[in-house]
């Protein structure tokens, strides 16, 4: 592909679609951005990393109190005040990143309302990944998140719930319903790696690539 492409991945919590996003972007070749994200963008607005990790899709609030700006991070005044910061300002430096980095390099971008924010971008392509319950809460013991089912069920609603508070927030369209993205796939309808193939192979249909 010659042009720069942007492939947005939102995903229910235990889906693998952090997985996914990560190897089609090994396969493509190009950047994955989930936390990685949330790095560049406090690098570039000078806010120190735990303000964005603490609002990292969740709903909006105030941060009061002392604020202060990390080490080797250069403060734009534009997104705080010497005293306070908005989970709003966050927001914003947040949507700056990702439209910097889709107009710099090809990317694969996880979450954070990515397709709302590149929605008027034309090579992009907007995929949202789910699974059964049941493989979600294997997944998430798997990976050491939740130690038995029950622990894993509530720990899954409960990130669902915030993910799906954070997007319906910001973004005129609805998380996880099938009308807001170009392609809605269950993970656990093949393995990671054809799945992954398969979305290549759709997203180089999609922008007209052979």
């Amino acid at each position: 592909m010659d042009n720069n492409f942007a492939i947005t991945i939102g995903r229910s919590f235990g889906s693998g679609g952090r997985v996914l996003g990560r190897l089609v972007a090994e396969r493509l070749g190009i950047p994955f951005y989930d936390k990685r994200l949330l790095l560049e963008a406090a690098r570039h607005s000078g806010v120190a990393p735990e303000y964005f990790e603490r609002n990292d899709e969740r709903m909006p609030r105030f941060i009061s109190g002392v604020f202060s700006f990390a080490h080797g991070y250069n403060p734009m005044s534009w997104y705080s005040d010497p005293t306070s910061i908005s989970a709003d300002s966050i927001y914003k430096a947040q949507c700056d990143c990702i439209r910097r980095i889709a107009e710099r390099e090809s990317c694969v971008i996880v979450g954070r309302t990515a397709d709302y924010v590149l929605r008027h971008a034309t090579n992009t392509v907007n995929i949202f990944v789910h699974a059964p319950e049941s493989d979600c809460i294997r997944r998430i013991i798997e990976r050491n998140d939740a130690a038995d089912p029950e622990q894993a069920r509530a720990l899954a609603r409960r990130a669902n719930k915030l993910r799906a508070s954070f997007y319906n927030f910001y973004t005129d369209k609805t998380w996880g319903d099938a009308r807001s993205y170009d392609l809605t796939v269950d993970s656990s309808s093949m393995p990671m790696e054809r799945l992954a193939d398969f979305l290549i192979g759709y997203v180089r249909m999609r922008l007209g690539n052979n």
